[in-house]
């Protein structure tokens, strides 16, 4: 099980499929939802839970990513209709992964 934080951006129904699978904490359960927070606070503060930040925000977090390497893990999304199949190739990604520190991970929708 990966312990992922899912940015504000990420749909509910992907994190309830991701939560099935045992691996999310979302931004509304944190307290953290309809603050604006700057994306460099919410990797920071999934960093310091020990968190991936799961994200359909991909520009800004891979750019963070090149500035701040050391974080717990990021993972890029780009949209998909199906949440169900999106948290099962986010689930396959982290299966061959060698841990998500400091790593940046990009799940596309696929066809």
């Amino acid at each position: 099980m990966a312990r992922l934080y899912s940015n504000e951006n990420f749909p509910l129904r992907a994190v309830e499929a991701l939560r099935a699978l045992g691996h999310v904490l979302t931004s509304m359960e944190s307290g953290k939802a309809n603050q604006r927070i700057p994306d460099d606070a919410v990797l920071e503060y999934a960093a310091g839970l020990g968190r991936a930040v799961v994200t359909y925000n991909h520009r800004d977090f891979m750019e963070l990513h090149r500035q701040k390497p050391a974080h717990a893990g990021i993972i890029v999304c780009t949209v998909n209709p199906s949440p169900t199949l999106l948290a099962a190739r986010i689930d396959e990604a982290l299966k061959y992964g060698s841990g998500l520190s400091g790593q940046l991970i990009r799940v596309t929708r696929g066809d």
